[in-house]
């Protein structure tokens, strides 16, 4: 069958009768058998899916007018997204079994769109990591070499997108989980703006950095996603007042944009030289169509990460203390007394990693060390908001690096936790800063693998990013 990578394409072939949605969904079906190996989803909603890809084919032949703005869309969720009557564990054995009593926001708005929700896929635990290494299901293996990780948290987001299981992916961002294996799988992957989308019924990590992004092909399609699922919402407190209007199909780029790039970022000495040249090409190439590209300084770079894992793990260590073994989730059968409850719950269900940001969040909020730790890395996310404020009034949008090198080979950063952290340094200042940031395939390292650049905006800027990405994807070839 036919691989379709954008819904326009998908819908003018079922208008022209010649593919209807049973048959998409029985062929996204046939892929993730075919690509079990990748070990790419948690759970499939075969049965589901289908029924409600014979509900939706049937309304549509009925009133093809009444179709939402989603229809023939075929999605995946990241295991950290609640819908109603399915599980969600958070590749986490401490929520095993664990079912969700309704939906997130973005579930529901993804569903009342018309768009089919095909299964559930790998993650970090809790979406602590960046190689899709540390869940309780093993790791999701990258597409473009099983024997590389596909980046984390959301790396088998990417590479539900990647391998053409279905057409987008919902995954979450706190450091760069979206954009980060956007990068190493070769697809889209966008996160808006703190805010944009309602966190209701995602299980958090970082509180005042997570959030929900897309994954896909094509911009365009990211768009109409965003456009559907975006907007205020009553259940979150943090979401955004106001609805920033339809995205889809992004607007041709009316004038020449400002873009800047921060001297620090190209020049890092962490920075692999492949990545370098495709950064100064990029720059190049953006001059030549007229675009005003010019370097800046961005003197806070090598403060970003050490700030976000003391702000993240303090966030971690309040949000996971709910992990109790009492109420839901996983309680040790070898609990004798409350203490002990809590105790061998906690060891026995968390990974690794997440008792690792647990105990760093917990040291860094106790009492004697909360001001040399919290408070000073509290400091350090203002001064990173005031200076990227402060670029963008010059400028529209700000290029750098997606990741500091091509993706590793599975198991190489286990034992080197740091060397897994610094892996985010590039998309972390999204985060730290709550602006939108995408993530675009621009080329491939020398091996063939999978290649990306990033851009972000300012804060209520994500059309500007937007159509920025369907620019380049349509124009910029190496």
């Amino acid at each position: 069958m036919t691989q379709y990578r954008d819904l326009s394409t998908i819908r003018a072939a079922i208008a022209g009768g010649n593919l209807n949605l049973p048959v998409l969904v029985q062929s996204y079906l046939d892929r993730i058998a075919a690509t079990r190996d990748l070990n790419i989803y948690i759970e499939v909603f075969e049965q589901e899916a289908l029924e409600r890809a014979e509900m939706l084919q049937r309304a549509f032949e009925e009133n093809p007018e009444g179709a939402g703005p989603l229809f023939g869309m075929v999605a995946s969720i990241k295991d950290v997204l609640c819908y109603a009557g399915h599980r969600v564990t958070a590749g986490s054995r401490i929520l095993e079994g664990f079912t969700s009593l309704f939906s997130a926001t973005a579930v529901e708005r993804l569903l009342n769109a018309g768009a089919i929700i095909i299964g559930r896929v790998n993650c970090d635990e809790f979406a602590m990591g960046s190689s899709n290494e540390n869940s309780c299901y093993g790791p999701t293996r990258n597409g473009a070499d099983p024997e590389r990780i596909p980046g984390g948290s959301s790396g088998a987001s990417a590479v539900s997108v990647q391998m053409e299981t279905c057409l987008v992916s919902l995954g979450s961002d706190t450091g760069g989980s979206v954009r980060q294996p956007a990068a190493f799988c070769g697809v889209v992957g966008f996160k808006p703006g703190y805010g944009r989308i309602s966190r209701h019924g995602l299980i958090a990590y970082g509180s005042s950095f997570d959030q929900i992004g897309i994954l896909a092909h094509s911009t365009g399609d990211v768009a109409t996603v965003l456009g559907a699922i975006a907007g205020p919402d009553n259940f979150d407190s943090t979401a955004l007042p106001d609805y920033p209007g339809t995205y889809t199909n992004p607007a041709p780029l009316q004038s020449p944009l400002r873009i800047a790039f921060p001297g620090t970022a190209i020049n890092h000495p962490g920075l692999d030289h492949e990545v370098r040249q495709h950064c100064n090409e990029m720059i190049h190439w953006l001059r030549e169509k007229g675009h005003s590209v010019q370097e800046v300084d961005f003197e806070y770079l090598d403060y970003i990460i050490p700030a976000y894992y003391v702000l993240t793990t303090a966030e971690a260590s309040s949000n996971l203390a709910r992990y109790d073994g009492v109420r839901y989730g996983y309680r040790s059968p070898d609990a004798e007394n409350l203490l002990e409850v809590y105790k061998k719950s906690r060891t026995e269900g968390f990974g690794t990693e997440v008792k690792r940001r647990i105990i760093l969040g917990t040291f860094v909020l106790s009492s004697g060390y909360y001001d040399a730790y919290y408070s000073r890395a509290q400091k350090v996310r203002r001064l990173i908001c005031m200076r990227t404020e402060e670029i963008f009034r010059d400028f529209d949008a700000i290029l750098i690096p997606a990741t500091p090198a091509g993706p590793w080979k599975i198991g190489e950063t286990l034992d080197d936790p740091v060397a897994m952290y610094l892996a985010d340094i590039f998309t972390v200042h999204a985060n730290m800063a709550g602006i939108p940031a995408i993530a675009l395939p621009t080329g491939k390292h020398a091996d063939g693998l999978p290649m990306g650049l990033q851009f972000m905006a300012a804060k209520g800027n994500e059309a500007t990013l937007l159509a920025l990405g369907n620019y380049l994807q349509n124009n910029f070839r190496q």
